[in-house]
């Protein structure tokens, strides 16, 4: 963990508890944990950078992605090898010194191919499988934050410190 110098995420079944709500039209709601946003900011403090690769293109999310100040967001259908692959030459990074914490079937490859991955309780066995750690905080409850502070300690980063410096 010490190595890490990207921190990548999942949105839906991460961030968010799986749950959407549709309304009339294009209308639409999710909810996301305020300590897993109090994470990327921390991170951000600590000079490491968090980006999002969603499959599913989201208004909601996009203003998620706004209120953060997240640079690096992909909401594209089809393989997030690609997107990822790209945020890693941007950064010039290997992907051994990415993070990527995910939950479901389309992200089993990022799991695999970061050099630390996390999923969450309710993945399928078969996804836990790919994961170097499974949190103990469900999607969308604080998960992605669990994530974001195990990475900070391992590099001997005290969240508290980086938060009020």
């Amino acid at each position: 963990m010490k190595k890490i110098k990207i921190l990548v995420f999942d949105v839906d079944g991460v961030l968010t508890d799986n749950t959407v709500w549709m309304g009339r039209g294009k209308s639409e709601m999710k909810r996301f944990n305020i300590a897993d946003g109090m994470g990327v900011y921390i991170a951000r403090r600590a000079g490491i950078p968090t980006a999002l690769i969603s499959g599913r293109p989201s208004p909601a999310t996009l203003a998620r992605v706004r209120e953060l100040g997240i640079k690096d967001h992909y909401q594209h259908k089809g393989p997030k090898r690609i997107p990822f692959e790209k945020i890693l030459k941007k950064y010039h990074l290997k992907s051994e010194e990415a993070a990527f914490m995910g939950d479901d079937v389309i992200d089993v490859p990022l799991l695999a191919m970061a050099g630390v991955s996390a999923t969450v309780p309710h993945a399928a066995t078969y996804v836990k499988k790919h994961a170097d750690i499974v949190t103990v905080r469900e999607a969308g409850m604080g998960a992605a934050r669990e994530f974001v502070d195990m990475i900070l300690m391992a590099k001997g980063l005290d969240p508290v410190d980086l938060t009020y410096r």
